[in-house]
C-alpha cells in the first residue's frame, strides 16, 4: 500500500530521505544519465586551479570544467561536491540550461563568485560532453569560426621601467602585438611589478601604495614605451580598481598622446555605477569586467555604457551558458571582448574561453598565461601560444584533459592571496583594494 506525501517537504524528498529530485517533467530520451560528479583542487604552479569533473552512464564519457575562484577554492569545491552533485546526478547531460538554471534557482540566495563558479564547473564539464558526444569540438556547436586564431597579449613588468620595456621587447621578439606594460614603485602592494619596499619611510606604512604617485609616473612608462618601442604595438594597462572615478579620469586623459589599446579596471567594482561618466570623459577605451560576480551585472555595465571591452571572468558569471548570451549582448551594443585569463584560470578554462572567441565576431583581444611543464602534465592538451595567437583544438569537447594522478603531487596552499592582500596599504597604513 502506497502513502500520499504528506506535504510538499515529503513530496520533494527522494527515497534516501534527503536527496532532491531533480529530474524534470518530461519523459527520458535515452538511458544516457550523468552518474558521479565531483571537485578536483590542484595547484601545479602554486596557484589553486578547480576543476569539475562530471561522469555518465556511458563508459570513458565524462566532462571537465574549470570553477575556479582560487581565493576561495575550498568553498567552491565543497559547494561542487555537496549542493550541486546531488541535483545533477540522475539528469541528461544534455539538458545544459535546465541544468544551470536549477542550481542558480535553488540556492534562493542567488549568485556570487563561490556558487556562480561552481556553478561554471557543472556548466563547462556539460558543454566538454556535449562536444565530445557530437564529436566536434565545443566552437562548432556555438556557431563555428569568426576567424582562424585568437590574438592575445601578454605581460610585461618589471621593478624600473627598463627592465618592464626589456620584459616587452622580448615578447614583441615572441610574436606578440600586443603586451600589457606594469612597472613597480615604492611600496609591496604596487600591481602585477615587483615593489620596492622602504619607500615612504617616514610614514606610518613605509611599504604603502600611493595613488597620487602612481598617477605622476605612469605616464613617463608609456612615453619611454612609444619612444622605445614604435608604434607597431599595442600596449595596455592595469590600474587594479585602485582610483576614484575622477583620479581615473585624470590617468586616462594623461595617457591619451600614447594610443592604448584599453586601460584596465580603472575604478573598484563598488563604483562601477560611475563608469558611464568616467568611459564618456575618457579619450582611453576602458575594459572591465573580471571583478563581475553575476550575469546581470555584466549586462548592465554593457547596456548602460560603461564598457569598451568586456574583461569577463567567465567561471564568474557561471560558466559558458551565460557568457555566450552576454557575448552576444555586446556584440549587439558595440562591446568587443578581452576575457580574463592570467594563471588563475585552469587550461580547461582558457579552451572554454576560446570556445568563445573564435565563434564570436565582438572579440577583441585575449588575455594569455604561459603555464608550467607542470600544468602541461597535469592538464594535457593545455592551449600554446604561437607568434601571439591562441588555436582552439579540434579535438570533440574542448580538447583539454586532467590526470588525476599527476594533479595529487601538487596540492594547493590556504591563503596565498590573503598574505598579499593584507600588505596592500597605503603610506598612512589604510588598506587598499589589492
Amino acid at each position: 500500500m502506497t502513502t500520499a506525501p504528506k506535504n510538499d517537504a515529503d513530496r520533494l524528498l527522494g527515497p534516501s530521505g534527503g536527496l532532491p529530485q531533480a529530474l524534470p517533467p518530461w519523459p527520458a530520451r535515452d538511458g544516457l544519465r550523468v552518474t558521479a560528479v565531483r571537485a578536483i583542487v590542484t595547484a601545479p604552479e602554486g596557484t589553486p586551479l578547480i576543476v569539475a569533473r562530471i561522469d555518465t552512464s556511458e563508459p570513458g564519457l565524462y566532462g571537465l570544467g574549470c570553477a575556479t575562484f582560487t581565493q576561495r577554492y575550498a568553498a567552491v569545491a565543497e559547494a561542487i561536491d555537496e549542493h550541486l552533485a546531488p541535483l545533477v546526478i540522475g539528469r541528461h547531460p544534455a539538458d545544459i540550461e535546465d541544468i544551470t538554471r536549477l542550481i542558480h534557482y535553488s540556492s534562493y540566495w542567488r549568485g556570487g563568485p563561490v556558487l556562480n563558479n561552481a556553478l561554471s564547473g557543472i556548466d563547462q564539464a556539460l558543454w566538454d560532453i556535449a562536444g565530445k558526444r557530437a564529436g566536434m569540438p565545443v566552437y562548432e556547436l556555438l556557431g563555428g569560426r569568426s576567424r582562424a586564431a585568437v590574438e592575445v597579449y601578454s605581460h610585461a613588468a618589471g621593478a624600473t621601467i627598463e627592465e618592464t620595456l626589456e620584459q616587452a621587447e622580448a615578447l614583441i621578439d615572441q610574436g606578440y602585438r600586443n603586451v600589457r606594460l606594469q612597472v613597480g614603485g615604492p611600496g609591496l602592494g604596487t600591481y602585477g611589478a615587483p615593489g620596492t619596499p622602504g619607500g615612504y619611510p617616514r610614514s606610518p606604512h613605509p611599504d604603502g601604495w600611493d595613488a597620487e604617485r602612481y598617477l605622476r609616473a605612469t605616464p613617463g612608462l608609456f612615453a619611454a614605451a612609444r619612444d622605445r618601442l614604435g608604434d607597431g604595438v599595442n600596449l595596455m594597462h592595469d590600474v587594479h580598481s585602485r582610483l576614484t572615478p575622477k583620479q581615473a579620469v585624470v590617468l586616462a586623459r594623461a595617457l591619451e598622446p600614447y594610443r592604448l589599446s584599453f586601460l584596465e579596471d580603472v575604478v573598484a567594482p563598488e563604483h562601477y555605477d560611475r563608469l558611464p561618466e568616467v568611459r564618456a570623459a575618457s579619450p582611453v577605451p576602458i575594459a572591465v569586467g573580471e571583478q563581475i560576480g553575476a550575469v546581470t551585472d555584466a549586462a548592465r555595465l554593457i547596456r548602460h555604457g560603461g564598457v569598451d571591452l568586456l574583461r569577463l571572468h567567465t567561471s564568474a558569471v557561471g560558466g559558458l551558458t551565460p557568457t555566450r548570451k552576454l557575448v552576444a549582448l555586446a556584440e549587439l551594443f558595440g562591446v568587443r571582448t578581452a576575457f580574463h585569463s592570467p594563471g588563475d584560470i585552469s587550461p580547461v578554462g582558457v579552451a572554454a574561453n576560446l570556445a568563445v572567441d573564435i565563434s564570436t565576431p565582438a572579440f577583441g583581444y585575449q588575455e594569455s598565461h604561459t603555464y608550467n611543464d607542470a600544468t602541461h602534465e597535469v592538464f594535457p592538451g593545455t592551449p600554446v601560444v604561437r607568434d601571439g595567437h591562441l588555436y582552439p583544438s579540434n579535438a570533440p569537447g574542448w580538447g583539454v584533459d586532467l590526470d588525476e594522478k599527476a594533479a595529487v603531487r601538487y596540492p594547493p596552499t590556504k591563503f596565498l592571496h590573503e598574505r598579499w592582500a593584507a600588505q596592500v596599504r597605503r603610506p598612512d597604513g589604510g588598506l587598499e583594494p589589492p
